[in-house]
């Protein structure tokens, strides 16, 4: 029996009008689908779906363990591909959804090594949530000899304090509880004029405000803070 092929599917940052046509007709025609979820149960990427779910699908849900520690990670990756493989092996395709794009932080690229030698994997690329932010605030994110870079918020302070300091536009992703940290480096380098704060962008709880008013504390996992060194 031929295998299944799996799609990866990436559905933007939030609003379901932003999913492609491509990944709306595949998933119209796969018999499976797959979307990561949180421990509470909870999916953004299905609720992005919904729209475009035919009845009868089959449904795995993928639970991945959100912690500092790699290693229950590593296991619940192991877990899933071994879920999706079971549905290639039978011959029915999988359509694994996304948030924003696939190969953009995503846990999808850590399926797509674990699968990648065995099945045919076509991968759907999607808004995602860098030109959402930008959108949302109205900000352009680079033009003319602009740098832009992309940073990850887990970094070290010192770390962050090097690439911003180096940089025309920066994205800061994966805020959190780590908003002490950027807020600090931000400060330190004299851009707090030109940061802002973009919270669950194009989504019906979106937030977009000047970093200088967002309050101490940890906050939600999807935030964005863009800098502009030279837009104050």
């Amino acid at each position: 029996m031929t295998t299944g092929r799996i799609y990866g599917l990436g559905l933007g940052p939030g609003d379901p009008e932003l999913v492609t046509m491509k990944a709306v007709r595949l998933m119209r025609s796969v018999p499976v689908i797959a979307y990561p979820r949180t421990a509470a149960g909870a999916s953004l990427v299905r609720r992005i779906a919904a729209p475009y779910l035919p009845p009868g699908l089959v449904e795995v849900p993928l639970d991945t363990p959100m912690a500092v520690d790699t290693a229950p990670a590593q296991a619940a990756y192991d877990a899933q591909a071994d879920l999706l493989a079971a549905h290639l092996d039978a011959g029915r395709d999988v359509a694994l959804l996304c948030e924003g794009d696939p190969f953009l932080y995503g846990s999808f690229m850590y399926l797509y090594d674990r699968l990648a030698d065995r099945y045919e994997i076509e991968v759907i690329p999607g808004v995602c949530s860098i030109t959402a932010c930008a959108a949302a605030a109205g900000l352009p994110l680079a033009g003319r000899e602009d740098v832009l870079t992309v940073l990850p918020a887990t970094l070290p302070e010192e770390t962050l304090m090097r690439e911003l300091s180096e940089t025309s536009a920066a994205v800061i992703m994966k805020i959190g509880r780590h908003i002490g940290k950027v807020r600090r480096v931000v400060e330190a380098l004299g851009c707090m004029g030109g940061a802002t704060y973009v919270e669950r962008a194009l989504t019906p709880e979106q937030r977009v405000l000047s970093l200088a008013k967002v309050p101490d504390g940890e906050i939600p996992y999807f935030s964005t803070i863009l800098v502009f060194r030279d837009r104050d």
